[in-house]
């Protein structure tokens, strides 16, 4: 896997429903070209998360698309994922984790909108750094708000590191993400509350492709 760009259309699946619902969800927004999917399992005990992860694994490769777990490693590591994504509190040693798995492993970390945090991340060996709340979200209303022009400031910061954004985006403002130049968009609500998950899909990456 020496490919470990993350671009395009970032889907977030809702943490801890049912694993049918789950791989559901995960196929309908792969079907309308999301290019990498994140699973959030934290709940529920390790055996259900490895077959839950493993069965994310192959339906992501069937349709070319990453997949990231969400903060646990050994997950991750097992189940043959494309990598990890660490929150701000879960980032241990990053220099010491990409000597334990590798250089074709995805290490991504969540900055909120703390560049000087960001900069270390980058340094110690992080392939994304994700920037957020862009927007006001539902999901995670206790994360502040932080709006487009420290995005672009980021932007400006960072300009060789592949940046996420997340935080309220939906089809309505998805193209602002892009013009402000992050490298993808971290969709949770804004796909996958969607009526139709495959058509939001397919328009967030119809956008995108356009703006």
């Amino acid at each position: 896997m020496s490919d470990k760009r993350v671009s395009g259309i970032y889907g977030i699946l809702p943490a801890d429903i049912d694993t049918a619902d789950l791989l559901g969800m995960a196929e309908a927004a792969l079907k309308g070209g999301v290019s990498v999917l994140q699973l959030r399992d934290k709940k529920q005990g390790y055996k259900r998360a490895i077959k839950r992860a493993k069965a994310l694994r192959e339906l992501t490769q069937q349709y070319g698309a990453k997949l990231i777990i969400n903060d646990l490693v050994g997950l991750a590591v097992d189940a043959g994922a494309d990598g990890v994504h660490l929150g701000r509190d879960d980032v241990p040693n990053l220099i010491q984790l990409r000597g334990e798995v590798g250089d074709d492993f995805i290490i991504g970390v969540t900055c909120r909108a703390d560049a000087a945090f960001a900069a270390a991340a980058l340094r110690d060996g992080a392939d994304y750094v994700s920037f957020g709340a862009v927007w006001a979200t539902t999901t995670k209303p206790e994360v502040p708000e932080m709006g487009l022009p420290r995005l672009i400031k980021a932007r400006q910061m960072f300009p060789d590191a592949d940046l996420c954004a997340i935080g309220g985006i939906t089809v309505l403002n998805v193209a602002q993400i892009k013009a402000a130049g992050a490298d993808c968009a971290a969709v949770v609500s804004g796909l996958f509350g969607a009526d139709d998950i495959q058509a939001q899909a397919a328009l967030l990456t119809a956008i995108w492709a356009q703006a």
